[in-house]
């Protein structure tokens, strides 16, 4: 062969299969799966003196928010997914508007978030989720089923209402925090 040394040796290689699992989902033979450890708490860093828009969780009075009772038999009613087409099936609209919600719920603080187990409050990442809702809200106007529509209607509603309740009660915060902070000598300049 042309441009080919005599002396170069044949490159071989080896491929080792590192599957933890076979195809039927059982353990591989010689494989041992360790338990992943529990994340450890993280320290939290000092706060300032006034802290930005998002306040801490635990300074919100979640048990405020709650559902009347009209909200709770709406929500019982939508429970029964009997009637709703595709709702067992784990790739349906229902389902995905259960995530899609759940993401809303962790970011204002109704559920502690998935990976952390903590709850935190981030109302900037709940307004997106909530924005999400709306324009899907939109977009499938027409075309769902009266459940699935009912049940977009209220979970929209009640973490609207949530949103709303959370931004007010950290507004108060704030305004305490500032009217602690400064007399009104300072906002006047009277030193």
């Amino acid at each position: 062969m042309i441009g080919r040394d005599d002396k170069e040796e044949e490159v071989s290689y080896q491929v080792a299969d590192r599957r933890k699992f076979n195809a039927d989902g059982s353990v591989r033979e010689g494989v041992v799966i360790e338990p992943t450890p529990a994340p450890a708490a993280e320290t939290q860093p000092a706060e300032p003196a006034v802290e930005a828009a998002t306040p801490n969780i635990d300074d919100i009075d979640m048990d405020a928010i709650t559902l009347d009772d009209e909200e709770e038999t709406a929500v019982d009613d939508l429970d029964d997914d009997s009637d709703i087409p595709g709702a067992k099936d784990p790739a349906s609209f229902v389902n995905f508007l259960s995530s899609l919600a759940t993401n809303a719920a962790a970011a204002l603080g109704a559920v502690p978030h998935p990976a952390t187990g903590q709850r935190s409050l981030d109302l900037d990442s709940g307004k997106y989720w909530l924005d999400i809702l709306s324009m899907l809200k939109e977009k499938t106007a027409g075309n769902l089923h009266p459940k699935e529509q009912r049940l977009l209607d209220g979970l929209l509603a009640d973490l609207r209402m949530q949103y709303v309740h959370l931004m007010r009660a950290t507004e108060e915060k704030l305004k305490a925090q500032a009217a602690a902070k400064f007399s009104g000598d300072d906002i006047l300049g009277k030193k």
